[in-house]
C-alpha cells in the first residue's frame, strides 16, 4: 500500500478550500447573497427574491450531498452534524439568538466577511467580537454555562440524527436508498419553490443560489473525500485532514472566526495550524475584496453613532454565543447542516428566521417616529 503524504495532501485540501471560498466570496459580493438580507427584504419590502436565492442554495446543497453520498464519494454519517445527540433546546435558543444578532450586526457570519472585503470597518469589529464570544462559548466561561444549562436538554437517539437514519428502520428501506429519495424530494421541493416565480429567473438570482449550493457540496467533497485518509501512517486510524472538528466539514462561519483569531494570536505556536475553516474565512474576504476593487464599489464605512455601535456589538455577541450553541450559523446549520438532513439543522432553520423577525420588529419600533416630539 502506498504511504500517504499527509503534509502534501493537507496543502491540497487547504488550497482547494481557498479556491472555492475565494470564488464564493466574489460571487456573494457581486450578487448580494445574504440570509439576513433575505429575511429583511421579505419582512420590510415584501420582496422574496433573496429568500428564494437562499432556498435555491439549500435545495442544490441537499441534492448534491445526497448524490455524493449515494455514489460513495463521501460518508454522510461522518459529518459534523449527524451525531446521535439531539440538543433541541440549545438549537432553538442558539438559532434564535443568532438570527437576532445578525440583524443587529447588519449581516450573518458570511456577510460580515463579504462586508470586510468591501471596506466596512464595522464588520471588522463584528468579526473580532463574534470570534472572541464564540471562543468563550466553546472553551471559556460561556461554554461552562452552556454545557451546564442548555446542553442538558437533549434526546439521545440510537442512530445518527439525520432523517434517513432515523426513518430507515421504521420504513424498512435501506438507509442509502432512503437518503437518495429524501434528498431528491426535499431538495427539489426547495428548488421548485425558488423557481416557481418566473420573475426570479434572472442571472443574478440563479448564479447566487446555484453557486452557493455547489460551494457547500464542493467543500463537503474536499473535506470528506480529498482530505479523508483511511489510515493515517502516524496513528493508523482514519482521519479527516485539517478540520477543526476532526470530522467531515463544510462551510460555517462562527467557530472558524474563533479559530482564525487563535491562529493569528498564537502563530508562533507550531501546534496551531491552518484548517479548512480558517482558510475559508480568508478566501471569502479576499474574493469579496477583489470584486469590490474591480467594480470600484470598495469604500470605507464606519459607525453612524453610539446606538449603531451598540447594536453591532450586541449583535456580534449574540451571533458568537448563538452560533456555537446552535452548532452553526445560517451557512453552517442553514446550508451545510441542512444538506445532511440533520434534525438539528431542520430545527435551526425556522429559529434563524424567527430570531431575525424579532430583531427586525425591535428595529422597526426604534426607528419609528416619536409622536410626542
Amino acid at each position: 500500500m502506498d504511504v500517504v503524504d499527509i503534509n502534501s495532501l493537507s496543502k491540497s485540501v487547504l488550497w482547494a478550500t481557498f479556491a472555492i471560498t475565494f470564488l464564493l466570496g466574489a460571487i456573494m459580493q457581486k450578487t448580494g447573497f445574504c440570509t439576513m438580507g433575505a429575511i429583511s427584504d421579505a419582512f420590510i419590502m415584501s420582496s422574496w427574491d433573496r429568500l428564494r436565492q437562499w432556498f435555491l442554495a439549500i435545495g442544490v446543497a441537499i441534492v448534491g450531498f445526497a448524490l455524493m453520498s449515494y455514489c460513495g464519494l463521501i460518508d454522510p454519517l461522518k459529518s459534523f452534524y449527524t451525531g446521535n445527540k439531539f440538543l433541541w433546546l440549545s438549537t432553538i435558543v442558539g438559532s434564535m439568538l443568532f438570527g437576532s444578532g445578525m440583524v443587529l450586526a447588519s449581516g450573518c457570519g458570511s456577510k460580515t466577511l463579504i462586508r470586510i472585503g468591501g471596506g466596512n470597518l464595522k464588520s471588522i469589529v463584528v468579526f473580532m467580537v463574534l470570534g472572541l464570544t464564540a471562543y468563550m462559548t466553546m472553551r471559556g466561561f460561556l461554554g461552562v454555562i452552556r454545557v451546564n444549562t442548555l446542553d442538558t436538554f437533549f434526546v439521545a437517539f440510537n442512530t445518527p440524527q439525520d432523517l434517513p437514519s432515523l426513518l430507515s428502520a421504521p420504513l424498512g428501506i435501506a438507509r442509502s436508498n432512503l437518503h437518495l429519495a429524501l434528498g431528491l424530494i426535499i431538495g427539489f421541493a426547495f428548488i421548485a419553490y425558488a423557481l416557481a416565480n418566473k420573475a426570479f429567473w434572472t442571472a443574478n438570482n440563479l448564479v447566487a443560489g446555484i453557486a452557493v449550493g455547489l460551494a457547500i457540496c464542493a467543500v463537503w467533497w474536499i473535506s470528506g473525500n480529498l482530505g479523508f485518509v483511511a489510515e493515517d501512517p502516524n496513528t493508523l486510524e482514519e482521519v479527516f485532514l485539517v478540520t477543526n472538528s476532526g470530522r467531515m466539514e463544510s462551510l460555517s462561519f462562527v467557530a472558524p472566526y474563533a479559530y482564525s483569531l487563535d491562529w493569528l494570536m498564537m502563530y508562533s505556536d507550531t501546534s496551531k495550524v491552518l484548517t479548512v475553516g480558517i482558510v475559508a474565512v480568508a478566501g471569502m474576504i479576499l474574493g469579496s475584496a477583489l470584486v469590490s476593487v474591480a467594480t470600484k464599489t470598495f469604500r470605507w464605512e464606519s459607525f453612524r453613532n453610539a446606538e449603531d455601535t451598540a447594536n453591532h456589538l450586541v449583535g456580534a455577541t449574540l451571533m458568537g454565543f448563538g452560533g456555537v450553541t446552535a452548532l452553526g450559523c445560517t451557512v453552517g446549520q442553514g446550508l451545510s447542516g441542512i444538506s445532511t438532513l440533520a434534525l438539528s439543522s431542520l430545527l435551526a432553520l425556522p429559529g434563524f428566521i424567527l430570531g431575525a423577525y424579532v430583531a427586525l420588529l425591535y428595529l422597526k419600533v426604534r426607528l419609528a417616529p416619536n409622536p410626542c416630539t
